[in-house]
């Protein structure tokens, strides 16, 4: 009980000072809340509440420079119609509190993943400590936050599927909508996805999936009745093979084929290739919480189109890691301190990197996604040691 007066009592403090930061900075916050990526989604949501085209790059960049916006290039959502539900809230409302209204989410988003992820993977008191450092410390967190972009939305619906995919099933494919809003992201998850539904027969989390997607697709279509017209239309538009995206594959593409538009997309292939074998070996014993994992930093790892914001979705697979590298155990190796080190250095270099507003347009950010996929696999030999350990005691131990 006293417990839980203390949380309650952290949260009206934490909130009170968030408050009283806003309304002291109410004039700056305000001004640039048009600099952030969070404009896009605004935009989006009054054309849709008042009839427009959300992807009308044209219109968009007007109301964008009306709210203050300081660039050329539009800032337009490129997530396709179904996931324009999640703006219309902030149709009704002015820029600034559509932006307020976001971040709440964002924020309710980011501490209800933290704590289901624990459930799922920690459990044990001790644990819940290196739970909540991971969460968030990862950079990507801070990343969303800065940019007030949709990445936190994405996790929370991984996060709630990993939590109900066993009991609720329905409710668990109904979760899915929200990362479905980037397909692009989690191929290799959407893959495996398909595999396990027709492997093992799981209809109600597919009906739970496929009816989210079609209530979402009507609220879009209802709002907008040639959305996806309008979307294609933006797509071949958008020139998005000019972009430099500071990706794995988009510097090996800068560096060594810059005219080759196709070649961002060999790293994919080869993910697939690796993704059918992996989702083959493991068909029979597949467990999203740790196979799943698996599939999407991979995914992340080869994506052709992705951004440090869009990582925070393997915010799970890092807290996996990090339990499996250092739960139960009192006494922690040099290796692993040195690889915590590592970790952390290279995790807090970025942080410095978003707080110092170094653009996510730049490459210096394409090795992020390494970092993560060294780090979850690190954490996965870690977890075959133990667990050889408590097969062999004898063995470990001698």
């Amino acid at each position: 009980m006293h417990g839980n007066w203390r949380k309650v009592l952290m949260g009206v403090v934490i909130t009170a000072i968030a408050a009283f930061f806003v309304i002291r900075h109410f004039d700056s916050v305000r001004q640039n809340v048009a600099q952030r990526d969070y404009i896009q989604y605004w935009a989006a949501g009054q054309f849709l509440i008042h009839g427009g085209d959300p992807y009308d790059a044209q219109r968009v960049l007007e109301l964008e420079w009306e709210q203050g916006y300081a660039a050329d290039r539009p800032v337009v959502v490129r997530t396709p119609p179904w996931s324009l539900f999640l703006f219309l809230p902030l149709g009704l409302v002015s820029a600034f509190w559509g932006w307020v209204l976001w971040m709440a989410a964002s924020v309710a988003a980011l501490m209800a993943s933290v704590r289901l992820t624990w459930r799922i993977f920690g459990k044990a008191p001790e644990s819940r400590s290196l739970c909540v450092v991971i969460g968030y410390t990862f950079a990507p967190v801070l990343g969303c936050l800065l940019a007030a972009q949709i990445g936190l939305l994405l996790l929370v619906g991984i996060v709630l599927f990993l939590v109900w995919e066993d009991k609720r099933p329905f409710l668990a494919g109904a979760a899915l909508l929200l990362p479905f809003a980037k397909p692009h992201l989690l191929v290799f998850f959407w893959l495996a996805f398909l595999i396990w539904i027709l492997v093992r027969q799981k209809f109600a989390v597919a009906g739970g999936f496929a009816a989210a997607v079609g209530a979402a697709t009507m609220v879009a279509v209802i709002f907008d009745h040639t959305a996806f017209q309008h979307y294609f239309r933006f797509l071949r538009t958008a020139a998005i093979e000019g972009e430099f995206i500071p990706t794995v594959s988009g510097v090996l593409r800068l560096l060594l084929f810059r005219p080759y538009f196709r070649v961002q997309f060999v790293p994919m292939a080869l993910g697939l290739i690796w993704s059918v074998c992996y989702c083959a070996k493991h068909r029979a014993n597949w467990d999203w919480r740790d196979h799943g994992l698996a599939v999407m930093v991979v995914s992340i790892l080869t994506t052709p189109y992705g951004w440090l914001t869009d990582e925070v979705v393997l915010m799970p697979a890092m807290v996996f890691a990090g339990l499996a590298i250092f739960g139960g155990q009192r006494k922690v190796q040099v290796t692993t301190r040195i690889a915590l080190g590592i970790f952390a250095l290279l995790n807090w270099i970025l942080l410095m990197l978003l707080a110092l507003h170094v653009p996510l347009q730049l490459g210096i950010y394409f090795w992020s996604s390494l970092l993560w996929f060294a780090w979850y696999v690190y954490g996965c030999f870690a977890m075959d040691a133990r667990r050889k350990r408590e097969l062999h005691p004898a063995v470990a131990t001698s």
